[in-house]
Order: C-alpha cells, then sequence, then structure tokens
C-alpha cells in the first residue's frame, strides 16, 4: 500500500470516529466570549517542527495579555517536548508518551479553565484527549468534525496562514490580536563554540543560505541542482544548511564550491535561527526553516509543491518571499532555471 492510499486509510478512521463520538459527546457551542476564571489553559501541541514554531504566537500573546495564566502544553513526542523545554511563556509541558504517572498526575489530576485544540482537521489523538482532559471549557477551530467536542469554535478559512489560524484563538478570550503581534519565535537554547566561533568570523552579512534538507522525501530537491545554483552566482557567498542525515550531502557542496562558506553543523533550531538571521535570503524547500527565517525576518525563496495547501497555510509569513512551485508533488522537478530566477528577482527587491 503506497503512502497515498496510507493517509486516505487513516483519514477515513478519523472521519469515522469522530462521527461516533458526536454521537455521544454534544457540548453546546457558547457565542459570547468566554469572561470567567482563566488560571490556567491546557494546549494540545502538534507533532512537527513547523506546527510548534507556529503555534509560539499564541503562546506570546496569551502571556501578554493573561500574564498571570500558567499555560501548560500537552506535547505527543520527544522532540517537540524539548523544543518547548525554555520557552519562558510556558509554565509546564506534560509529555503524554513519557513518565506515564507524572502525565497522569500533571493533566487529569487538574481541571483546567480553558483548553485548546490547534488543529483544523479530526485527529484521533486529539479528539480522544479533548474528551479525557477535564476543563471548565474547551475550544477548537471550526470543522465539521469537531462541533460537539468544544463549547467554542472559531471560523478561520481553511487556506488562512497558521500563524494567523492559532492567534484567532485569542477571539474566545475577547482579546483579538493583529497580524504584526504574530510573528513566531524560536524558544532559546545553548549555542555551541563551534556556532559562536563561525557566527563572529565567518562574514555571513550578505550571504544566501542554501537548506538542503526537508521534512519529507517529495520536497528534497536535487544536490545537482544546489550545485548548478551556487556556482551560477559567481560573486556570492553561500552557507549550506542542512539536518544531521544530510550532512554528508553538505560536505560534498562545500568541498565542490569555492563560493560556500564551511560551516559547522547545527545542534538545534535556535542555532539555526542565529545564522539564518545573518543572511541576505534563504532558499528552502517547504519545511520549518521556512518559518525559522520568518523568525528572523529574512527573505525566503520556497520550492513548493504544487498542492495549494502547502502554498497558503506554510507560506513565509511577515517577511518577503517568493515560491517556485513544481508543476507536480515533487520538488525535485523544479527546474534549476526557476530558482535562479527567483533569487535575481528577490535579490533586486
Amino acid at each position: 500500500m503506497n503512502q497515498k492510499k496510507k493517509w486516505k486509510k487513516k483519514r477515513l478512521f478519523r472521519q469515522v470516529l469522530a462521527r461516533i463520538l458526536q454521537k455521544i459527546v454534544k457540548r453546546p457551542l457558547v457565542s459570547e466570549p468566554y469572561t470567567g476564571p482563566l488560571e490556567t489553559i491546557a494546549i494540545l501541541t502538534q507533532e512537527k517542527y513547523g506546527d510548534a514554531i507556529l503555534l509560539t504566537p499564541l503562546l506570546k500573546n496569551l502571556k501578554n495579555e493573561f500574564p498571570d495564566t500558567e499555560i501548560h502544553l500537552v506535547t505527543f513526542n520527544k522532540t517537540i517536548t524539548e523544543f518547548f523545554s525554555t520557552d519562558s511563556n510556558v509554565t509546564a509541558i506534560h509529555h503524554a508518551k513519557g513518565n506515564l504517572i507524572s502525565y497522569f498526575k500533571g493533566v487529569f489530576s487538574q481541571k483546567f479553565d480553558m483548553l485548546f485544540n490547534t488543529k483544523d482537521h479530526p485527529s484521533t489523538t486529539f479528539l480522544i484527549h479533548s474528551l479525557l482532559i477535564r476543563a471548565h471549557r474547551k475550544a477548537g477551530i471550526d470543522n465539521d468534525f469537531h462541533k460537539g467536542f468544544y463549547d467554542y469554535l472559531i471560523t478561520v478559512d481553511y487556506h488562512s496562514p497558521i500563524p494567523l489560524k492559532n492567534c484567532g484563538l485569542m477571539t474566545i478570550l475577547g482579546k483579538p490580536v493583529s497580524a504584526e503581534s504574530c510573528r513566531p519565535y524560536i524558544p532559546p537554547k545553548p549555542v555551541s563554540e563551534k556556532i559562536t566561533q563561525f557566527l563572529e568570523t565567518s562574514g555571513l552579512d550578505g550571504t544566501i543560505g542554501i537548506n538542503i534538507s526537508a521534512g519529507w522525501p517529495t520536497r528534497y530537491w536535487t544536490e545537482d541542482k544546489w550545485k548548478t545554483v551556487i556556482d551560477t552566482f559567481t560573486e556570492q557567498k553561500f552557507v549550506v544548511l542542512s539536518a544531521p542525515a544530510d550532512l554528508e550531502t553538505k560536505r560534498r557542496l562545500e568541498s565542490a564550491c569555492p563560493a560556500i562558506l564551511a560551516s559547522p553543523p547545527t545542534l538545534n533550531l535556535y542555532e539555526t535561527g542565529m545564522i539564518i538571521d545573518k543572511l541576505r535570503l534563504l532558499v528552502t524547500p517547504d519545511t520549518s526553516l521556512v518559518h525559522v527565517a520568518s523568525c528572523q525576518k529574512t527573505p525566503v525563496v520556497g520550492l513548493y509543491v504544487k498542492a495549494l495547501q502547502h502554498r497558503t497555510r506554510f507560506k513565509p509569513f511577515l517577511i518577503d518571499f517568493l515560491q517556485v512551485v513544481s508543476p507536480t508533488e515533487y520538488v525535485r522537478d523544479i527546474t534549476s532555471e526557476a530558482v535562479i530566477s527567483a533569487i535575481n528577482e528577490l535579490l533586486r527587491r
């Protein structure tokens, strides 16, 4: 069974389960903003780096508007738990797949004032946790499969950027926020001596960043095409960013292309963000580094598959950008010429 068929099968299962549960759970919708006690908020946190980054504007705005409110994150993998572990806006993190005794004590032993589900589609895990976690009021994003589970459902266009969708939950609390206040951020992490030295000595200002990694196989561009792009700009300096799995490719490009400033591997997204902050622009497939660039106000040339939702919901946010779109569902089918043209156009702006 191929990936698309597996995905469709899982989606059907989620939808059927949601319909069954809707016959049991029938919470009536509330139209007026919530004005009751707000000592604690629980937020169900999505599982990928990009989603985690795009959740940060909501955390920031909640803390700004309600500085004494405790913000509890419910996480579902170790990576995202670690990502938020140094976020000063977060009071506590409860890893659902970590220590079960600690999780049950931290989550099910109390009743929160508000529960937020930030997914705009039915998720088996999120729906079950929405039912099991006790909260005076529960809120989510309007979806036919969410009706009956939540007291509040906000209506947001499906193709709206995810930061705006997440921050839309502030309206439930009677505190709508502006788009400008929804810029994401990266929680601070320790910075290695190698990265510190590289930032101090490499002269990155004006450099173009190349991110060769992606979260999905369909979003990878080819090594030959990256090399063609780099070799085209003979008077430009580059730096190559990669995930650990692609470090060998990064080293090959650095050896083959004199224009590349060899850089140490980054150990976390905070270190990566420090490099991206120095760049003139970043060229990257549709992956979490698009959102890191949004944090750092660095322009982006993004490489996208043809599916519209990837180009609307997860596009660069509050920065200058250009999208190069594949004619197929594979980023590898984007031509070198198309990326070169986009870089030239963004450099001219």
